[in-house]
Order: C-alpha cells, then sequence, then structure tokens
C-alpha cells in the first residue's frame, strides 16, 4: 500500500524555539519538516529535519516557495525584532490560504525594583542614555544595530555581540566582547561589576538565556533602556513549542503532531 505523502512544513528559525520545534517535529513519518535560516549567523547550529539558508527575495519570493514545494504550514520561529521576515510571511501565506502560527516567547515585563526606560527605536535609546547620564553602558542590541551608538563619544560602551561586528562602528570609547548565551547571574553580576557599568541597552528578546542581566542589573539598582518589540501582524500565536504542535495537528490534519 503506497504511503501518503508527508505533509511539507515550512519553519522560519533562527531562534531557540525553532530549533526546538524542528526537534518535536522531525520525527514524524507525516511531515517533512524544512526550517529556513536567514544566513546571518556564520556557523549557525544545523536544526533537525532540513535546512535551507538565505532570503526567499521578498514576499513573491516567499509565495512562489510555498507554491512550488506544497507548504502545508508555516510556523514563524523567527526573533520577535524580525519584523520585516514576520510581514512577508503573513502577506505570502493569506495570498494562498497557507496556515500560519506566530511561535514567539513572551516578552519581559517590568518588575518591582526595575528602572526600565521603554523606548521604540535605537535613537530613542540613545535619547534615553543622554537623559540618563549613562557613562558605562553594556550594549546587548545584537551586531547589526550599533551605529546609533557610536553618536555618543562621551561614553564607554561594552559592545556584546555573538559574533564580529561587520564593520564595528567607530565608537570613541568601547570594548567588544563576543559571547554567546545563555548568561548565569554570577556571571551576569561580575561582568557588570567588573566594568563598573551604569546602565544597560537592550531590546525585549523575552525567554531565560539573555534575562539574567535585568536581574543582575536590579540588584545593582542601575537602569535598562529597552527597545520594546516591533508590531507584528495580527495572527494565531503560540507561547512555546508544546501549543505550536498542537496548533499544527488542526492545521494539517490530525496525523500531524499527535
Amino acid at each position: 500500500m503506497r504511503q501518503p505523502t508527508p505533509a511539507t512544513i515550512l519553519v522560519l528559525g533562527g531562534t531557540s524555539e525553532g530549533y526546538a520545534l524542528a526537534d518535536a517535529l522531525t520525527d514524524r513519518s507525516d511531515l517533512r519538516v524544512v526550517t529556513s535560516l536567514a544566513g546571518r549567523t556564520p556557523n549557525p547550529r544545523r536544526p533537525s529535519g532540513e535546512l535551507r539558508v538565505g532570503g526567499f527575495g521578498g514576499t513573491d519570493g516567499l509565495a512562489a516557495y510555498l507554491a512550488g514545494h506544497h507548504v502545508a504550514a508555516v510556523i514563524d520561529a523567527t526573533h520577535p525584532f524580525a519584523a520585516t521576515m514576520g510581514a512577508h510571511a503573513a502577506q505570502a501565506c493569506a495570498r494562498l490560504d497557507v496556515p500560519l502560527l506566530r511561535l514567539e516567547r513572551p516578552a519581559w515585563s517590568p518588575g518591582p525594583g526595575d528602572r526600565w526606560e521603554q523606548v521604540s527605536d535605537w535613537y530613542g535609546a540613545v535619547i534615553a542614555l543622554r537623559t540618563l547620564g549613562a557613562r558605562r553602558v553594556l550594549l546587548a542590541v545584537g551586531r547589526q544595530e550599533l551605529a546609533p551608538f557610536a553618536m555618543l563619544d562621551d561614553v564607554w560602551f561594552l559592545v556584546r555581540c555573538v559574533s564580529q561586528p561587520d564593520p564595528l562602528p567607530a565608537f570613541a570609547h568601547a570594548e567588544l566582547l563576543l559571547d554567546r548565551g545563555p548568561f548565569d547571574l554570577d556571571a551576569e553580576r561580575a561582568l557588570l561589576e567588573r566594568h563598573d557599568i551604569d546602565c544597560i541597552a537592550c531590546k525585549n528578546s523575552g525567554g531565560v538565556a539573555s534575562a539574567a542581566k535585568l536581574q543582575a542589573a536590579r540588584e545593582r539598582r542601575i537602569p535598562v533602556v529597552m527597545r520594546e518589540r516591533p508590531q507584528r501582524p495580527t495572527l494565531p500565536t503560540a507561547p512555546d513549542v508544546a501549543t505550536a504542535v498542537q496548533w499544527l495537528r488542526g492545521a494539517v490534519g490530525n496525523g500531524a503532531g499527535g
């Protein structure tokens, strides 16, 4: 008896949630799981299942890929700040009537003792740092979004990135630290103490891998300039992998994800 053709699931990945979802799905004989990575990080970890690397060429290119590969469902597990990819996915899936889910970890929110300055863009963050009178800043915003901060020539930055910025903006005073999370609380406490950090600038990525710096800042009673997440299309959203697997069961049939 001929076996049914596995349903192709496209995971727009790059986050820990995307990797965990691929792990959860690839042992299913009724699914073909393809994870797409943007290709911006050198030597990324390979996910379970199939892998494609690089952009699609906008909404039209993604729609062509979905049609050409008979994709049954898409799960957008990109970073919370990958707004362009999220918009392209929403438009392409709507055009072809392909089910789409956003898998996104919950955002951080300030708690008692936190001193957050919430901003909507990096130029707002620069203004906030000036207003706060920050002098020694842990800058944890990613390697591609550093340039606005280089205008602060009276601030010393500890620039923490996963990989080498290319190019590194011409900071007047900065030290580059290449490191990858997860970061534990004791290490973050020691980092802030060793470099006499008086402010942190970061984005609201959510999750646990890089949350320790927020507790360390709270204990040190220093402010955090926090960039809010960009607006995303209104979509079904799952906060974790288990919920995404449950959604997929309904999206592509009772055999999927069970």
